[in-house]
C-alpha cells in the first residue's frame, strides 16, 4: 500500500523497511530488509541504514534495491565492508548531507531504567548503538525514529511526517508512540515494526493506535 503527502509518496514493503519517493522520482529505501523486499528492483537512488541488526542492515537487501547511482548512508559504527559501494558515515547526533538530502541524526536507544531489556538486564538498544533520522525531502521532514524508546532527546523535534515502530518488545510500544506522536503534532503518522511474522513479540492494536491517534488531529495510514 502506497500513502502521499504533499506530493512524496511513502510505501512499506514490511516490517521496518520503508521506500519513499520524492515529487522528481528520486527513491530513498530506509533499512532494506530481504524478508520483506521482492526481487531486485534496484531502483534505490538513496539508502539509508540506521543500525546494524540484521532486519535493519542487510547487505543483500541493499544490492537487491540498489544499482550502479546509488548512494548508500549508514550510521558510522556499523561495520558495512559487506557493502560494495562507497557508503557515507551518519554521525550519531548530528547533520549530514547526503547527495541533495539534508539529514539530521537523532540518538535512538533503549532506556536502561525502562522495560525493553534483555534477559540479561541490558537494553536491547544501548546508547550509541542505533540513530533515528530526519530527511528533508521536497520542503518536507520526515522523522525516522528507528529501534528506540521515546526519550527526552526527541521532545524538541519537529516533524511533518513520523515513522515510528509501534510494535513493543524491542522498541517502544503503541503508547510510547503515542506519546512521541502528541509530542512532536506532525501532519502523518506511518507507523512500522509492529505484527512481523518473522520477528515474534511485536503484535499490537495498529487499528486502535490509528483511531486514538487520529482523534487529537493527525492522520495515521496504516501502509
Amino acid at each position: 500500500m502506497k500513502t502521499e503527502y504533499n506530493g512524496i509518496t511513502f510505501e512499506r514493503p514490511g516490517h521496518a523497511t520503508v521506500r519513499i519517493e520524492s515529487t522528481d522520482g528520486t527513491v530513498i529505501y530506509i533499512d532494506p530488509w530481504s524478508e520483506v523486499i521482492d526481487d531486485a528492483p534496484g531502483d534505490a537512488d538513496f539508502v539509508f541504514v540506521t543500525h546494524d541488526d540484521r532486519d535493519h542492515y542487510d547487505p543483500e537487501a541493499i544490492r537487491a534495491v540498489s544499482s550502479e547511482r546509488t548512494i548508500v548512508a549508514a550510521y558510522e559504527e556499523v561495520d558495512t565492508s559487506d557493502v560494495s559501494q562507497d557508503v557515507t558515515p551518519l554521525p550519531y547526533d548530528g547533520a549530514a548531507t547526503v547527495g541533495e538530502i539534508e539529514v539530521r541524526t537523532v540518538p535512538a536507544y533503549n532506556r536502561p531504567d525502562g522495560e525493553h531489556l534483555q534477559d540479561n538486564g541490558e537494553p536491547f538498544h544501548a546508547k550509541g548503538e542505533v540513530i533515528g533520522l530526519i530527511l528533508l525531502i521536497d520542503g518536507t521532514s520526515i522523522y525516522v525514529p528507528s529501534d528506540t524508546d521515546f526519550l527526552d532527546e526527541h521532545r524538541n523535534i519537529d516533524a511533518d511526517v513520523v515513522i515510528p515502530p509501534i510494535g513493543g518488545s524491542y522498541t517502544m510500544d503503541r503508547h510510547e508512540a503515542a506519546e512521541m506522536i502528541e509530542s512532536i503534532g506532525p501532519d502523518l503518522v506511518l507507523p512500522v515494526h509492529y505484527n512481523t511474522d518473522a520477528v515474534p513479540g511485536l503484535d499490537t492494536d495498529a487499528k486502535t493506535f490509528k483511531k486514538e491517534i487520529e482523534a487529537k488531529g493527525p492522520r495515521v495510514v496504516l501502509f
